[in-house]
């Protein structure tokens, strides 16, 4: 078994400077697993963890049945693919693949046929005698993917792979790296700052921000259900509408317009609250027409995104953006409704930014009765 669990997890540097703060984590074997977030909230430093290349400071870091917290990263059963992908330039493609097994002191014919057995695997067939230089970005992340592949490793850290490729060739290598974790059936933990990655590739994610876990959860419960307001304006190509909004009359006012409760947060929220109405871009919606329930607006930028286009809308002081498809779109400066489906549309506090669930109230107060 290969499942990774951290408990109360701390890395601490001088100075009381915790760039990883008290992490309980539990990924099970064979996930693809994402940490998540902006520069500077830890994912990285909790997978430098994971490896071995960080002092833990504090907590425990079990992998499978055993305690790793001590143990050196050549006793953890992991291997790791940087950023740069750290290949040796002065080395062909095929002792590239095969230098760990040469630091396990395994014979050289052993090595090159490991080599030339992943290689095949993963492409790199007649590009096996080439060095570094002589390969395009994405040849070389393949090479860096199978060095680490080639000493089967009970779990893969990947610390941003794809980031130093162009667009179109890390769409080609997701694909690729979705199919290759599926066909290894690896436990894999993949750091990212791009969503659109971690929502492509991840079984979960995890979201984290100053050295925390925000929210743990499959893509969709990230996506359409995130946990407070930095999830939801940090997930999504196009961030979640957020707009200060109050209750009222069991209806939610935002500014001079009044749409209809959300439903997750029917019964979990009092009148007169201040709250943060919230609407994914996508699920919103246009019309020429008056419709109940929803936003007069004005239409003030289109943005052709291909098949569809991102429309900012101005209702008052506030801002919508939705996504329409090609054939619906406004012309600039025209005038119409933004319609708002209540099963799409999510309440936070104001104050702790922590989204309001009708269902989440109900079992913290079954909680609180329960308490001894």
């Amino acid at each position: 078994m290969a499942a990774i669990t951290t408990h109360a997890l701390v890395k601490e540097y001088p100075g009381g400077v915790r760039g990883v703060d008290g992490v309980d984590i539990a990924i099970a074997d064979g996930e693809f697993f994402a940490l998540l977030g902006p520069s500077g909230c830890g994912k990285t430093t909790l997978l430098r963890s994971i490896a071995g290349l960080e002092t833990i400071t504090e907590g425990q870091l079990l992998i499978g049945d055993r305690d790793v917290t001590r143990l050196e990263p050549g006793q953890r059963g992991v291997a790791m693919v940087f950023q740069d992908y750290a290949l040796f330039p002065h080395m062909d493609v095929a002792d590239n693949i095969a230098y760990p097994l040469k630091i396990r002191r395994q014979p050289r014919s052993a090595r090159r046929g490991v080599a030339s057995e992943v290689g095949d695997g993963l492409s790199l067939t007649g590009l096996m005698e080439r060095r570094p230089g002589q390969l395009s970005g994405g040849q070389q992340q393949r090479v860096a993917l199978a060095r680490a592949v080639a000493t089967r490793p009970e779990v893969l850290l990947l610390d941003e792979p794809l980031s130093n490729l162009d667009a179109r060739l890390r769409l080609e290598a997701r694909t690729f790296l979705k199919e290759l974790q599926r066909e290894l059936a690896v436990t894999t933990v993949f750091v990212t700052h791009d969503q659109a990655e971690a929502l492509a590739l991840a079984d979960r994610i995890a979201v984290m921000s100053a050295g925390k876990l925000i929210q743990v959860g499959t893509p969709r419960e990230v996506f359409a259900k995130p946990a407070t307001t930095f999830v939801a304006g940090f997930i999504g190509s196009t961030p979640m509408n957020l707009l200060a909004a109050r209750v009222e009359g069991g209806q939610v006012r935002l500014g001079s317009a009044v749409v209809p409760m959300p439903l997750d947060a029917v019964g979990a929220v009092t009148d007169g609250a201040e709250v943060v109405w919230g609407a994914r871009p996508e699920y919103l919606g246009w019309s020429t027409t008056a419709v109940e329930g929803g936003v007069e607006a004005e239409v003030t930028v289109v943005e052709n995104l291909g098949a569809s286009v991102l429309v900012t809308a101005v209702a008052g002081a506030d801002r919508l953006q939705l996504v329409l498809g090609e054939d619906d779109e406004p012309a600039p400066g025209s005038r119409g409704w933004v319609t708002v489906p209540p099963r799409r549309t999510l309440l936070f506090d104001a104050e702790s930014g922590r989204r309001l669930d009708a269902e989440r109230a109900r079992e913290d107060a079954v909680a609180v009765d329960v308490a001894p």
